[in-house]
Parts: structure tokens; sequence; C-alpha cells
């Protein structure tokens, strides 16, 4: 329970740090889009007999640069590539995959990881939390003008590159506790509310992770309590905190 409890939290903190960029780029529905890209992972992985989080995270991977290289060749936006490879990858997923085990994997389940899966997610939440806290900077630059980043030396295609896969395998942490449909909410929400409250980036960054981390805590214990799915418990508290920072005006 401790190690579980340790991969929750890391999936947390990478959550809310990847989700304050997110908003901040006006790309919160293409977290819940995206999320979809790994139906067809899922649905390989379990046909091999393997853990669908290794599935959902190749796949993702691959998203995530397949949206990159699109969009500066179509012209059009990234929430518009994204939603373009959102609908087939759900056609073809809904082809390739049944059964509960993919329940399962959307929606998130009760229950112990296996040792490979808590490995899996520990070093991709701390590689997420390394990437981005390197790339804060450069994004920060990137978000006031890309000329102004170019100007300054950075690498934007690469830098868009990398915040996208960032993103992208962000959502395959939710599978054991949120389901990969339901980690788009804990990217967002808690960020969403942050920006609400926060004044400046700093305290943004800080606020969006102690809210993901609260909403994931209390979540998985109210679950157990009341007997519940993780997944959606976990969205239903971190909402809760979202609706509390309209008090604040």
């Amino acid at each position: 329970m401790v190690i579980e409890l340790a991969l929750s939290i890391s999936m947390a903190i990478a959550a809310g740090l990847v989700g304050s960029f997110a908003v901040m780029r006006r790309m919160a529905l293409a977290a819940d889009a995206l999320s979809h890209v790994a139906l067809p992972g899922i649905g390989i992985a379990l046909a091999l007999g393997v853990s669908p989080i290794f599935g959902a995270a190749a796949m993702l991977f691959f998203g995530g640069l397949l949206v990159w290289a699109i969009e500066s060749k179509a012209r059009i936006g990234a929430e518009a590539v994204v939603g373009v490879l959102f609908s087939v990858a759900l056609a073809i997923g809904s082809l390739t995959t049944s059964g509960e085990e993919l329940i399962e994997a959307l929606f998130g389940r009760r229950g112990t990881a296996t040792g490979a899966e808590v490995a899996f997610g520990l070093l991709l939440s701390l590689t997420i939390i390394v990437l981005t806290m390197t790339m804060r900077n450069r994004l920060i630059v990137m978000l006031i003008s890309p000329d102004v980043a170019r100007t300054a030396g950075i690498n934007v295609r690469r830098l868009d590159l990398l915040f996208f896969e960032t993103f992208a395998l962000a959502i395959a942490l939710g599978l054991h506790f949120l389901g990969v449909l339901l980690m788009g909410a804990l990217i967002i929400i808690p960020a969403a509310t942050a920006k609400r409250l926060a004044n400046n980036l700093t305290s943004m960054l800080a606020l969006a992770v102690s809210l993901a981390v609260a909403a994931t805590v209390l979540g998985i214990s109210l679950a157990g309590f009341i007997h519940r799915e993780t997944g959606p418990v976990i969205v239903c508290v971190a909402a809760a905190f979202f609706v509390l920072s309209f008090l604040r005006q």
C-alpha cells in the first residue's frame, strides 16, 4: 500500500505540472481527446497478454509524435490534429478491444498493481517531472512569444515535441488508478483550479500539484470507504475543489 501510495502521489505531481502548462497553452480538451489514442495500444497489449499500461504508453508516445509531426505540415491547431487522431484511434480501438479488462483500463480499478507496473509508473512519473521542470523556463518564454523564444536560441520545434510527449505519457500514468479516459481530468481540473487561485506561474504550479495530490489521496481513501472505483471518485474530489474555488472572488 505504501508503494502504491507513492505511485499515486508521483502520478498526481506529474499531472499537476503538465496540466499547468497544458491549461496555459489552451490544450484542456486535448487531454481528453488524446487519451483515446491509448485504446489500440491497450487492445494490442491485452491480446499479447502483457500489462495494458505498456501498450497504452507506447501508443500515446506514438500519438504525441504524430500530433507534433502533422501539426506543422497541416497548418492547423494541435487540438484539431488531436481531434482527428482521437476519432481514428477510437474507431480502431473499438474494433480491437473488448471485455472487462478494457473497462478497467479505461476507467481504472481497485486492486494491487504488479511490480512491473509500479516500477514503470514510478520511472515514468519521475521522467515527466524532471522533463517538465527542466523545460519550465523555455516553455514560459515560448508561451509569451515563439518568436522571442527563437531569438533567445530556443529550438521551438524540439521543445514542442518534448512537451507533447510528456503530455501524452502523463495520460498513461493514470491507467491503474483512473483509467486513461479519466486521467485527462486529473491533468486539467487541478491546473484550472490553480489558475483561478494563483497570482503567478510559480504559485500556480505549486497549487496544481497540491490539488492533484490531495484529490488523488482523498479520492483513493474515499473510494475504499464507499466501495467504489477510484477513478470517478478522484475526479469528483478534484471537481469539488474547482467548485469551491469560486468561493474566492
